[in-house]
């Protein structure tokens, strides 16, 4: 996918961030809309079906968080990557944050050229999608539909977000086999983004939570793995 063909929604009150960001973004070919504020991003993420959402935490009539949950579950909008800007020392949650849906934090400020590199890791994995895999995989009791992002668990359908299904594929590729923290964190995230230490142990709990206890094990001090 060429840039010219991406789109990226900008969220941020503050005029200058929106202004600077949009600049240096279209400057690399992608196709740059902004909003001032959580409700307008909500409803120009409705309208614009964005592949990247790049979102302020704080803002005024809806914040950051609650803008992310409504956009995850729109119909259509469950799969955009979806990443934060939090300014440094704010006070936030990242466990909020990946609870409502989001793939990364980016601090600000940041250097333009640091932005750039950080999307063009997140859209990454808009190339990966591209990859040949079998479409729907049973495991035990579990069917994963990789095409929808949706699996079946016993009988019970879901679709999940983004992250914990690509977590899910990983784990399930290999039944008991230990991924190490640092590997799923390659597979699912991407070498290049960074993000909080708790992001892997969020999800999975997420997925115990959904799928079962049982089927993920802790591997204490090496990574985790799935049980049938």
């Amino acid at each position: 996918m060429k840039n010219k063909d991406i789109k990226i929604l900008l969220v941020d009150d503050e005029p200058d961030i929106l202004e600077i960001i949009s600049y240096n973004l279209s400057a690399e070919g992608y196709e740059v809309f902004t909003a001032k504020n959580g409700v307008e991003g909500v409803a120009k993420a409705k309208k614009k079906s964005p592949h990247l959402i790049i979102m302020d935490v704080m803002m005024p009539e809806m914040d950051g968080i609650e803008a992310c949950e409504m956009i995850r579950n729109t119909p259509g909008l469950d799969h955009t990557i979806i990443t934060f800007l939090t300014a440094r020392g704010e006070d936030y949650s990242q466990v909020a944050g990946f609870d409502a849906g989001a793939d990364d934090y980016i601090t600000k400020p940041i250097k333009p050229k640091v932005l750039v590199s950080k999307v063009k890791a997140l859209l990454r994995r808009l190339k990966d999608d591209k990859k040949e895999v079998e479409d729907i995989v049973k495991v035990g009791d579990i069917i994963i539909n990789r095409e929808e992002y949706k699996i079946v668990n016993d009988g019970d359908e879901m679709v999940l977000p983004r992250k914990e299904f690509e977590l899910l594929s990983l784990l399930t590729s290999k039944p008991n086999k230990v991924f190490k923290r640092e590997v799923i964190l390659d597979k699912v995230w991407g070498n290049e983004v960074v993000v909080g230490g708790r992001t892997i142990d969020v999800h999975i709990r997420k997925l115990r939570e959904k799928i079962g206890d049982h089927h993920f094990k802790t591997v204490k001090g090496v990574g985790y793995k799935f049980v049938l």
